[in-house]
């Protein structure tokens, strides 16, 4: 397969202009030369923006953190916040720091104009300055397992009243032993039919898949 060819089949025929998505989103979007959707943000979108919940499987590279940021940053700028400052509007689970912070650079980027506050967490940074940040208040929590739960136990944030969840490369969360982690954090959020999930995978194992039944609400399956 030659470079085009490769390059041709990562992306769809739907544009970014056939999405309904708030100004500042669509103004960070030209900014960064993005024109055309990407197969799984093709997939992804249309339900995700709907509020619906996603289960796809995706492999690095295919656009997948965009999408689910797209759909978080919509939600936040088209719903008024329900809940005080210490609740994230949206939580995104990473396995590894380097993923954590890319996800953070990648939020960074797309959401420059519409004032969301992003914070990342992860271990091997200053503990209190992270602390201080998150009790702060912060509409997108980003973070690893680890400490996640360290900040939650110290009562710096709340998922009481978070209205989304996003679970990335859950296979390689389940192969470094985070599966009960990942259903401690779940377990304080609100039910799944009152908030919205989604999960990306590089393969939908049957555990995977368990997690994603008993932990979503009729998710939409995507295969890319």
């Amino acid at each position: 397969m030659t470079h085009s060819e490769a390059n041709n089949s990562l992306f769809s025929k739907t544009t970014f202009d056939d999405l309904d998505l708030p100004e500042p989103i669509r103004r960070a979007i030209d900014e960064l030369g993005f024109s055309h959707l990407t197969r799984v943000q093709a997939d992804v979108l249309p339900l995700s923006l709907t509020g619906r919940d996603i289960v796809a499987q995706a492999q690095t590279g295919s656009g997948k953190t965009a999408a689910y940021l797209l759909t978080i940053f919509s939600r936040i700028l088209t719903h008024p916040r329900p809940s005080p400052p210490e609740t994230p509007r949206a939580l995104i689970v990473a396995p590894t720091r380097e993923l954590a912070v890319q996800i953070a650079s990648d939020a960074e980027s797309l959401g420059h104009h519409a004032g969301i506050r992003t914070h990342v967490v992860f271990g091997g940074l200053d503990y209190r300055k992270q602390r201080e940040i998150l009790e702060q208040g912060t509409d997108l929590l980003i973070g690893t397992p680890g400490r996640l739960i360290d900040y939650h136990k110290k009562g710096s944030y709340s998922l009481r009243d978070s209205e989304m969840v996003v679970i990335d490369e859950c296979d390689r969360l389940f192969d470094m032993g985070f599966a009960d982690d990942l259903r401690w954090l779940l377990r304080r959020m609100p039910h799944p039919k009152d908030r919205q999930s989604m999960m990306f995978t590089a393969t939908l194992s049957q555990r995977v898949m368990t997690l994603g039944w008993r932990q979503m609400n009729d998710p939409a399956e995507i295969v890319v």
